[in-house]
């Protein structure tokens, strides 16, 4: 199974480049992890078709903090994925991050807007970037999780 991991899209309508992002890297997915700083809820109508779980960021509006929570577990294909923003500086968030979940093969989290694919204690800490935004990274980048005998993630740099 293949999962569709976006993160701190910023934006407040949909615009063609998120669409063209989904039409081109995320096609042939059926499930999307949008780890928050997705701004305005009308911003996910680009998913459409697609199953979404997704978590609020700090700067999300009350239109997504009042359908999102800040953390959660998901659970597919049997595998235990935690999903969170983040918050606070960068250094040390991973830590940080790893300290809220439990029993989690990976954690998909964002706020950074640097991408991070890496294994720490067990578990899988991955950040898809950020597909708009270039303030904090070099790069605009979503990711890719595949789901097989291990969850195995991938970064698709959008430069």
């Amino acid at each position: 199974m293949k999962i569709g991991v976006i993160s701190d899209t910023h934006l407040n309508i949909p615009e063609k480049k998120l669409e063209k992002i989904v039409e081109d890297h995320f096609h042939d997915i059926d499930v999307i992890l949008h780890a928050g700083d997705i701004v305005k809820r009308e911003v996910l109508d680009t998913f459409r078709g697609k199953e979404l779980f997704a978590v609020c960021g700090n700067m999300d509006t009350d239109s997504v903090r009042n359908i999102f929570p800040e953390k959660r577990v998901v659970e597919i294909a049997g595998r235990r994925i935690g999903l969170i923003h983040g918050w606070g500086s960068p250094p040390g968030l991973e830590e940080k991050i790893l300290r809220e979940f439990d029993d989690v093969e990976c954690i998909v989290y964002g706020h950074t807007h640097r991408a991070a694919n890496e294994m720490r204690n067990g578990v899988l800490v991955f950040n898809p970037g950020s597909p708009t935004d270039k303030r904090f990274a070099k790069h605009n980048s979503v990711g890719i999780l595949d789901i097989g005998k291990r969850i195995v993630g991938t970064i698709i740099d959008l430069d």
